[in-house]
């Protein structure tokens, strides 16, 4: 069953699942129950979130999740309060602002780039930051409101796998809410990321083998009812469904902050479509409510290549690709990525972009010097797909192009900087103003 294109969109979106308008003084955040996002079987609101999505999907083409909910009073723009944090937007999200675990995520700036534009031939390129977040990347969005309805419904412990963000931003949400977390990761994940983590006071569980990071999620779900926040079954359909919704307030920011219109392109990087999921679902609820004119097409940079090959095929049902590399933007390194992200690109009209190591870290370090954003690795490559899609013609110049920035470059600092000629000591001034002189500066401009 292929995904429907966004024109169908708007009905479902303003549809309440019973049939029945939605009353006042009904509580919209609390989600009636859920939704396959393949097929639309319906599910109670008490389902137990597994990891392995739709049952009736999960032999055919594995699929997510979604919680479906009254119809809202307010439109997402217009509802939203003044906190200074997402939770601006709490009558979209599955639970409650006075329930909300928040560290002030969100809000994050939309900034113009015309320089790295420029360079790519995109003069109308804009930079969502999410490396402003609390713990420095868009995790955050996810993990406010996992860890708000896991505290909400009693949970103890959180857990997740992770090689980096998604531990790191777990972990400090739930010592915000005053709950245990523990991070499930495996040999090779960057170190900087996995010392954060410990920070928080979470405990990491490094395991030599990815699988076994899953299997021992399921066995702490089964025995002690831990709420797990990631995927934890394979083939991979998404991380909470809950969580996901976090993911929707970067389309209504991006919204905002463009005086009410959607961009042409909004570009993100992607492993299992999370994020891009959750910023379709924003940009189609504003659709759908008559907020923007017309929806964005998306685009996923991704390593190996799983989306464009079921997108060229035209299947649901994703392929592992063989890892013909060691990909430096580890975050998303996935062989396989998820129907959820397919979904997503194919109702946009959207593509997906291969991406590998070569001139990541040149491109990096010219959206640092140029702009002064210092990405991740992994954040690094919507501008390479970007580039990739003005050289075929796909996205023009005169395009509004959205690249989102998922983490900071602090993240994985360990994978980006090599030796630094720089770090040598001058005795003296003197020494100092010889290497500058030798050094090309221009020292009068």
């Amino acid at each position: 069953m292929a995904s429907r294109p966004f024109r169908d969109l708007a009905q479902d979106m303003s549809a309440h699942p019973s049939g029945e308008q939605n009353r006042p003084g009904t509580d919209t955040s609390r989600p009636l129950g859920f939704a396959c996002i393949r097929c639309s079987t319906s599910y109670p609101a008490d389902v137990t979130i597994d990891s392995k999505g739709c049952a009736r999907c999960r032999e055919i083409a594995p699929a997510n999740l979604r919680p479906v909910y009254a119809t809202p009073q307010l439109l997402a723009l217009a509802g939203a309060t003044s906190s200074r944090s997402l939770w601006r937007f709490a009558h979209m999200l599955p639970c409650t602002e006075s329930e909300a675990v928040s560290l002030g995520e969100g809000l994050t700036p939309l900034l113009a780039a015309p320089r790295i534009g420029a360079f790519l031939g995109v003069p109308n390129l804009a930079i969502k930051d999410e490396g402003r977040n609390p713990t420095w990347s868009h995790k955050d969005r996810f993990s406010t409101v996992a860890v708000s309805v896991a505290r909400a419904n009693g949970a103890r412990i959180v857990a997740t796998a992770s090689s980096g963000n998604a531990g790191a931003s777990l972990a400090a949400y739930a010592a915000r809410a005053g709950l245990k977390c523990v991070v499930t990761t495996f040999a090779g994940s960057a170190g900087a990321m996995l010392a954060q983590i410990r920070k928080y006071g979470a405990t990491v569980l490094p395991l030599a083998s990815k699988m076994d990071r899953w299997s021992l999620l399921e066995q702490a779900a089964a025995r002690y009812d831990w709420f797990i926040a990631s995927p934890y079954h394979g083939p991979v359909v998404g991380s909470h469904p809950l969580g996901i919704e976090g993911y929707k307030t970067i389309a209504y920011e991006i919204v905002e902050q463009s005086d009410g219109a959607a961009p042409d392109w909004c570009v993100l990087p992607v492993c299992y479509g999370d994020a891009l999921s959750g910023v379709w679902a924003g940009f189609c609820e504003l659709f759908a409510q008559g907020a923007i004119a017309r929806l964005p097409r998306l685009v996923a940079a991704e390593v190996h290549g799983s989306l464009a090959e079921a997108l060229a095929s035209g299947a649901d049902s994703l392929s592992e690709r063989k890892m013909l590399f060691d990909s430096i933007a580890v975050s998303i390194g996935t062989p396989r990525s998820t129907f959820q992200a397919l979904k997503a690109l194919r109702e946009s009209g959207g593509h997906a972009v291969p991406v590998n190591n070569h001139g990541l870290i040149a491109m990096q370090e010219r959206l640092a010097r140029e702009e002064g954003i210092f990405a991740e690795l992994a954040s690094v490559t919507p501008l390479i797909a970007i580039s990739k899609l003005k050289n075929q013609g796909i996205v023009r110049g005169s395009d509004r192009v959205v690249a989102v920035v998922t983490a900071s470059g602090l993240k994985d600092l360990d994978r980006s900087a090599g030796s630094n000629e720089h770090d040598q000591i001058f005795e003296t001034t003197g020494d100092a103003w010889r290497w500058l002189d030798q050094s090309g500066l221009d020292l009068a401009s």
